[in-house]
């Protein structure tokens, strides 16, 4: 279902991070979360409704995403000319963790990227590692649209208890009250991983901010912790370990 763009304003999710391993040992959790859906291109104007690019409980920073220049829009309106993507003249919105107390850690993001009615002309899923490597998927085609999987090979090490192998299969769904994103690893035995991150929308306000805030406030020290406590678990559950390969020669995979 496409959604309703037409009251456009800074978000912020309230919601769950949810992550199922299906084998050689299963593991699944389930945690609390916070994040940001923004439109860029109305905030250059109207602002972000967060602090961007200076301190606050939960802020923005531009230099987070891409190459880490001073305007992220900017960086993405790039890409996507210089990928061929020329129909992406409506509205630009960013899934993305917040910046909290200044820092920030964001495994994905996400960067919904819109034709002038509405529709998807592209996602861009912008995935940083623990080792501090960044790569970008780039998903366009006729068969992208909201509540549609779209699938990408997989080329970027993030877990060492996972090869660089297989495939991605993505899919988002968005309303006015909530957005969802999956993300399932799926290799030649079959679905490996299943992944979603999904949250109600609400207009970022003060005390929605001190909502979120409060309900997970050390949220980024708490995604590291949670990566390396759940490694641990996968240690001594004796899934195989994959040593780090080179990161891909491009940065962007299509």
């Amino acid at each position: 279902m496409q959604p309703d763009t037409t009251s456009i304003q800074p978000l912020l999710a309230l919601g769950q991070i949810h992550h199922a391993r299906t084998r050689p040992a299963a593991h699944a959790f389930r945690h609390d979360t916070y994040f940001l859906l923004l439109p860029m291109k109305h905030g250059r104007e109207h602002g972000l409704g967060v602090p961007r690019s200076k301190w606050g409980l939960i802020s923005f920073a531009d230099e987070d995403h891409g190459e880490g220049g001073p305007d992220a829009l900017a960086w993405i309106t790039a890409l996507l000319r210089q990928e061929g993507i020329d129909d992406a003249d409506g509205e630009i919105w960013l899934q993305t963790y917040p910046r909290v107390l200044g820092h920030a850690f964001k495994p994905v993001s996400f960067w919904y990227a819109h034709r002038r009615d509405g529709a998807l002309a592209a996602v861009v899923a912008e995935v940083n590692n623990t080792f501090g490597e960044r790569h970008c998927y780039l998903l366009h085609g006729p068969e992208l649209a909201w509540g549609r999987d779209v699938m990408a090979r997989k080329v970027f090490h993030v877990s060492p208890f996972c090869s660089v192998n297989g495939h991605y299969r993505f899919c988002f769904t968005r309303t006015a009250q909530r957005i969802v994103a999956r993300v399932d690893l799926i290799d030649e035995q079959g679905l490996l991983i299943q992944t979603s991150m999904a949250g109600a929308l609400h207009p970022i306000t003060q005390a929605v901010v001190r909502k979120a805030f409060w309900s997970v406030p050390w949220m980024t020290l708490g995604v590291v912790f949670h990566i390396h406590l759940h490694a641990l678990k996968l240690w001594l559950k004796r899934v195989p370990f994959f040593r780090k390969p080179a990161a891909p020669e491009r940065f962007v995979t299509r």
